[in-house]
């Protein structure tokens, strides 16, 4: 019996060092199979937000050369009415198949910008499709999809935590900035 007493505080020790092995383990290894579940998702949510992003664009990019004639300055080649309704038909299949997974991956802040986005090129392609009568305010509608897309993209980028400098294509005006003149 007195040899069980001098041996217990080993045992006790060797049953506490398994146990804290068996609890680090476990843990290190959730902890990893979290960070690459993180990895996993923001891939396929980058892939999402890409394909999504092709897609609104090519049909942006279609509807802007069916109503280049009517932009003035427009450096976009005059795309066919007939040309142009076909090429949105195909692109809008896209973008109806890529805006599901951006619904499904997408966290709420970037699905309200992408659905902006979407909306404002919508309005490009609806004008490009009424021709040859275009709205009166095209410039702004044009004006109106570039601000969108660059929430979009800002948002996506905050969503994956995409670090960097600004995003912005469409240049913003800033109110009582008065513009400088460049050397």
């Amino acid at each position: 019996m007195e040899s069980v007493l001098t041996q217990l505080p080993a045992l006790l020790g060797v049953l506490v060092g398994t146990i804290g092995t068996m609890v680090a383990t476990t843990v290190t290894e959730r902890a990893r199979w979290r960070r690459s579940q993180n990895v996993r998702w923001d891939e396929r949510r980058l892939d999402a937000y890409a394909d999504f992003t092709r897609a609104v664009k090519e049909i942006h990019l279609v509807s802007l050369g069916m109503l280049s004639g009517h932009r003035p300055g427009s450096r976009t080649p005059i795309l066919d009415r007939e040309d142009g309704l076909a090429r949105l038909a195909e692109a809008d299949v896209r973008h109806t198949l890529t805006w599901e997974a951006v619904l499904l991956l997408g966290d709420a802040t970037t699905v309200r910008a992408a659905s902006t986005w979407r909306h404002a090129v919508r309005n490009l392609e609806q004008a490009a499709r009424s021709l040859p009568a275009p709205p009166d305010n095209l410039a702004a509608m044009v004006g109106q999809a570039d601000e969108a897309r660059d929430d979009f993209y800002q948002a996506a980028r905050d969503g994956l935590g995409v670090r960097g400098g600004t995003v912005e294509q469409f240049r913003r005006p800033v109110e009582g900035r008065i513009p400088t003149a460049r050397h």
